[in-house]
């Protein structure tokens, strides 16, 4: 039995009780027991590699990160992120989840892993005024994607209050 082989079993972290609350900035206030409704989660899979969670969290901490805005997909994992930084004795980064873009027909999000079309870059403004309203904001007059841009995010920043939000610049010509 010297050689027999001790099969791989997956790091657990373990949560702790209690509800973790925290404020979206689109969708509002949000909490989640996390011991009760997901309980203890992996941080390193049976495989060998280091689960989601982790490495979203400690990404996140190594550059720096404030403010995270991501699709309301992910909404379901920001209270596991939170625990688990918590432990780690990391400040929780702002977040933000917007609303996803679906596929009228079968409710699916339009993604490449759902087989969704690629956008048309051939017309950038169209294809950002499409995105804008599917956010739910209302249309914006604007010539030329550098127009769009920058009126969509003075709205955006007042909407959400980021008072330093810009639009950087795009390549300087030679």
């Amino acid at each position: 039995m010297a050689n027999a082989r001790i099969p791989a079993r997956a790091w657990r972290v373990r949560v702790p009780p209690g509800v973790e609350t925290f404020v979206d900035r689109w969708l509002g206030p949000q909490q989640q027991d996390v011991a009760a409704a997901v309980g203890d989660f992996a941080l390193r899979r049976a495989d060998g590699l280091w689960a989601y969670q982790l490495a979203v969290v400690v990404d996140d901490a190594d550059q720096g990160v404030t403010d995270v805005v991501r699709g309301a997909d992910l909404l379901g994992s920001t209270a596991r992120q939170r625990v688990l930084g918590r432990l780690l004795g990391l400040a929780p980064p702002r977040v933000m989840h917007v609303p996803l873009i679906v596929d009228p027909a079968t409710g699916l999000k339009l993604s490449k892993q759902n087989g969704a079309p690629a956008l048309d870059c051939s017309q950038p403004l169209r294809m950002l005024q499409q995105a804008w309203s599917g956010l739910g904001f209302a249309p914006l007059a604007a010539a030329t994607p550098e127009a769009f841009l920058q009126a969509a995010t003075a709205q955006w920043a007042q909407r959400f209050g980021m008072r330093h939000a810009t639009v950087p610049a795009g390549p300087k010509a030679d």
